[in-house]
């Protein structure tokens, strides 16, 4: 996932005993930390509040676990999270609001055939908890998104192995192949367009996902899509929402893949209130 930082510049005097001009402070939004303003507001692409001067990206720990143990396929199983300051150990207990929620939670199976975007529920002690029956032995990516308060948006994975897995299959790709084709969700066809044609790693490439019918589209948690992107190796994940969106028929996401691969790219958008989650299958080929 690409990080960007911005710089701030000070006015300097031009000449001894002149007045200094005040630093310029711009407000920036903490997850799409490209748009900025002169003054406070709200992000137009997330709807986050602009904040000004964020502090340095740090990562904190994700800690994880599951009941009961071991874990199996099939059967039910409670995973349990909770965030952890990256100098002190502390267990975060205080988040911001971000699309609705304090806390987003995505779990993508190592054949990148399940995908589950979900909303932990936080307990008095601080940990998060939800229930999951993963379908499947093997791996499975757990990806945690949230806000600790005084700090920046945290993106953080680890994995799960379940029980009889077959760990000479853990170390594979997911055999996926290019599909590109339009997808139908409950209630929505989407197609996709991108260019480039053929994407280049580590350049911006433009996904425009057209969908219909048109009618009775809606925001789904404070955005008009909501779109996640794993390589098939799972190492690189993203988390994205459109650039360009007002409520119409064509969605814009602009994306940075880093590496040669295929990606997998889940989206999300709701009709009549009802979510449609769709993926594509995007090879992305090196910079010669």
């Amino acid at each position: 996932m690409v990080t960007r930082r911005h710089l701030l510049s000070l006015a300097a005097s031009s000449a001894l005993g002149q007045k200094q001009e005040p630093p310029q402070i711009d407000f920036l939004c903490p997850m799409d930390r490209d748009v900025r303003t002169k003054g406070p507001g709200k992000c137009p692409r997330c709807g986050m509040r602009l904040v000004a001067n964020l502090p340095d990206a740090e990562e904190f720990r994700l800690d994880l676990g599951t009941r009961p143990k071991p874990l199996r396929a099939g059967q039910p199983t409670e995973l349990r999270l909770a965030i952890r300051h990256p100098k002190t150990g502390a267990l975060v207990k205080d988040f911001e609001v971000v699309h609705e929620r304090i806390f987003h939670l995505f779990v993508i199976g190592q054949d990148l055939d399940y995908f589950a975007h979900e909303h932990p529920t936080q307990r008095a002690d601080g940990w998060f908890a939800h229930s999951v029956t993963l379908p499947k032995s093997g791996a499975y990516r757990i990806v945690a998104d949230c806000y600790p308060k005084g700090a920046t948006i945290q993106f953080l994975a680890k994995t799960l192995i379940t029980a009889g897995a077959d760990p000479a299959k853990l170390a594979q790709r997911a055999a996926l192949t290019p599909d590109l084709a339009p997808q139908k969700g409950k209630n929505l066809e989407v197609k996709l367009t991108i260019e480039p044609k053929d994407p280049l790693a580590g350049k911006e490439t433009l996904l425009f996902f057209d969908l219909s019918p048109a009618d009775g589209l809606e925001q789904y948690l404070a955005a008009w899509g909501h779109m996640l992107i794993a390589s098939d190796d799972l190492i690189d994940l993203v988390h994205d929402h459109p650039l360009y969106a007002d409520g119409g028929p064509r969605v814009q996401f602009n994306v940075i893949f880093p590496r040669e691969a295929i990606y997998r790219v889940w989206v999300q958008f709701q009709r009549r209130g009802v979510v449609n989650t769709v993926a594509f299958n995007v090879p992305v080929k090196a910079l010669r």
